[in-house]
């Protein structure tokens, strides 16, 4: 006969797991994540969940994943993302919740023992509740392009394995499809497929996903109408459909309209940041742009030539030097350094590299879109550089003006202001 602590316990598992969450320090989760973490726990069924982005899937899954552990402990769970360093960030969270006091308590209460990690990194989790001998760890995760031979488990789930990139390339879709398709083969006899995310495309890999239940931006009542408007205009239609309404309409050629422009360009003069998005030969551009927030806007100094860098850099050096800029800005994602060193070499010393890891179009549609409104373009900017700005599509064939402009507005934000809207995160 159960006593009753255990009863208790066992009970609140079975039908109301989100307080779990409550306890560890998940607040905004509701009694929609409560259905959610239900089906995962308790399903036999494969299932796809749709949700608009900040609709927590993520943290839903995680909690699953160590509830699942406690309650489960000889299912072995396979577990893919679009990358390694996503599946890491989700594995520490889970490692989280097991090592919190309530859970840990839960577990003296089930099984009369202290829970123990035999592993617990970032890409598997497994601990002494363990019966069985098959040897394999409770939960282990993966990127989704990871070679899966002789991997095997009774539950294989995936979490936003379609992303921005699969939305701009036709290639990236394919390979996505491969790769889940191949995941067909190491669910066990009797085991299942979980699927979350977010769509991006309507012939994105969700198309070979089975029963589909969306939950978009008006069903869940997470995000206010206030919050939703605020949203909406800060991204394009398209991006807005797929993320929040969870459906698919034709992307526009018109991203950016409306320039405002003939500011008084002393307003840029001490500026603290300029960048330079270089161009190494053929059709593309070399753009150079000054950019300062002031009074609420961002004004905006751009200039392009149809050159090579090399041919660039002295005017780019006075141009810097005229309006007194602080640091002038070049990523070496190209050119492994070279461009730096060009520049020390003819007298500016003052320059500074990164390595661009972000995607274009996702960078320039949540910096320079995100901030469009608020843009104003300072006289004696070539008015090549603000076309091409409005030119740009997803599908531009030049994109050097709004690149280098949303490399320098980034800049413009500490840590603490960081605005990446649509990069995959913990939701």
């Amino acid at each position: 006969m159960l006593n009753a602590d255990k009863k208790r316990i066992l009970d609140l598992l079975w039908e109301n797991p989100v307080e779990i969450g409550h306890w560890v320090g998940f607040k905004d989760l509701t009694e929609l994540h409560n259905e959610w973490l239900k089906h995962f726990l308790y399903d036999t069924e494969d299932q796809t969940l749709q949700g608009h982005r900040g609709s927590y899937k993520t943290t839903t899954l995680a909690l699953f994943f160590a509830l699942h552990i406690i309650t489960k402990p000889n299912e072995s769970v396979l577990f893919f993302r679009k990358t390694e360093t996503d599946v890491n960030e989700v594995l520490k969270t889970t490692s989280n919740i097991l090592k919190s006091g309530c859970v840990k308590e839960i577990v003296k209460i089930l099984y009369n023992k202290d829970l123990q990690f035999i592993t617990d990194k970032g890409s598997a989790i497994h601990t002494n509740l363990v019966t069985d001998i098959k040897g394999s760890s409770q939960l282990v995760g993966l990127g989704i392009g990871t070679s899966i031979t002789g991997k095997h488990a009774d539950i294989v789930v995936t979490d936003d394995i379609v992303n921005i990139q699969d939305r701009i390339s036709q290639a990236e879709r394919e390979r996505t499809k491969l790769a889940y398709q191949e995941l067909q083969n190491i669910k066990n006899r009797g085991g299942r497929f979980i699927n979350t995310g977010t769509p991006w495309h309507k012939e994105d890999a969700f198309t070979l996903m089975s029963n589909i239940s969306k939950y978009d931006c008006y069903s869940t009542g997470l995000i206010s109408d206030e919050e939703l408007e605020n949203i909406r205009s800060k991204m394009i239609p398209s991006l807005f459909a797929a993320n929040y309404e969870l459906k698919h309409i034709a992307s526009e050629d018109v991203i950016f309209s409306n320039a405002v422009t003939n500011a008084d360009p002393d307003v840029l003069q001490q500026a603290r940041y300029c960048h330079v998005d270089a161009a190494y030969g053929g059709s593309d551009y070399t753009a150079f742009t000054i950019a300062k927030k002031y009074d609420g806007k961002i004004y905006v100094f751009g200039k392009l030539w149809n050159k090579h860098v090399d041919d660039c850099i002295d005017q780019v050096i006075m141009l810097k030097n005229s309006f007194m800029v602080g640091k002038l800005y070049c990523e070496t994602n190209a050119d492994k350094g070279y461009l730096k060193k060009e520049f020390k070499r003819r007298g500016e010393s003052r320059v500074a590299t990164y390595y661009e890891g972000m995607n274009k179009f996702l960078k320039i549609v949540t910096y320079l879109k995100g901030d469009w409104d608020n843009i104003v373009f300072v006289r004696g900017t070539d008015q090549e550089y603000i076309q091409q700005i409005l030119d740009y599509s997803d599908t531009a064939e030049h994109d050097d003006a709004p690149d280098s402009l949303a490399s320098l507005i980034r800049l413009l934000y500490d840590k603490k202001e960081e605005r990446d809207r649509y990069v995959s995160g913990m939701y």
